[in-house]
């Protein structure tokens, strides 16, 4: 649009993803707390003259002046971003650290896969994403666990959260001991599908206590139990995305290279959740 000139509005933003544009630039995806997910263009950041190169790394929570239109209406979908600040820039914490810097890959891929649409505002996964990177940071709990509670509270925003407390099909309430990802989690007795899982009780115990942040249930668990839930949650989100997550079998989990080689997070594949894509 001729005459048109960018105008100028600030938001913080969890930085998801970077990838490189030119000899010297970068396209920065962003999940900002206001505008929804954006990708802007950093200028100059690969340089070693770059004054906030270092503030673009993935995982970091910034405060940002972006130049263009917070709506898309008008000039180019990528926005250029002409001021940052570092808030809190979490992946300092854990570069050395490969069960959380998987983890943290995981949640901005999930969180970038869970906001199709660019400029549309999601507070409330905003403020999950940057929950589940604090956590990360402080390593107060396992990796993984951080990990599934940001995956389960994910997909509960979606509008996809397995059932636990009844059945998925006839909603009779309960714990039941089947567990089918086409049929949106656990299902009675008389409800089960062909090739549902039968996991531990425990292991839905643990998918609940996530789900709700009992910190002090999750922690106990045993790795076993851990492993389970994890390949469940793993399913269960890879089957309503449609598509597997790349970074997803990268998480370190404690399973051998041999175990989990085409077995997605962690020893439950999509056959033993009661998922058949054929």
């Amino acid at each position: 649009m001729a005459g048109y000139r960018r105008q100028l509005y600030r938001d913080d933003a969890v930085v998801l993803r970077v990838q490189k544009l030119g000899e010297s630039d970068r396209i920065i995806t962003l999940l900002t707390r206001g505008h929804g997910r954006l990708r802007a263009v950093a200028r100059g950041v690969r340089r070693t003259t770059s004054k906030f190169g270092a503030r673009l790394e993935p995982f970091g929570h910034v405060d940002l002046q972006l130049a263009g239109d917070p709506k898309g209406n008008q000039g180019s979908s990528l926005h250029t971003i002409s001021q940052v600040e570092g808030i809190d820039l979490y992946g300092k914490r854990f570069l050395g650290d490969y069960p959380r810097y998987t983890a943290a890959s995981a949640v901005c891929e999930t969180a970038e896969r869970l906001t199709p649409v660019e400029r549309e505002p999601s507070l409330r996964l905003f403020q999950l994403t940057l929950g589940a990177l604090r956590a990360l940071a402080g390593g107060e709990h396992a990796a993984t666990l951080v990990l599934d509670a940001y995956l389960l509270r994910g997909m509960a925003l979606a509008g996809w959260a397995p059932a636990l407390a009844g059945c998925a099909v006839c909603g009779t309430p309960g714990r039941h001991r089947a567990f089918s990802v086409p049929a949106g989690g656990a299902v009675c007795l008389d409800c089960r599908p062909p090739g549902a899982a039968h996991p531990a009780p425990a292991t839905i115990d643990l998918m609940a206590a996530l789900t709700s942040g009992d910190w002090r249930v999750a922690d106990a668990a045993a790795n076993g139990v851990r492993r389970e839930c994890s390949g469940l949650v793993a399913a269960h989100l890879q089957w309503h995305l449609e598509r597997a997550l790349r970074s997803l079998p990268l998480v370190d989990r404690g399973v051998s290279a041999a175990g989990a080689v085409g077995t997605p997070a962690g020893g439950v594949g999509p056959a033993a959740a009661g998922v058949d894509r054929e």
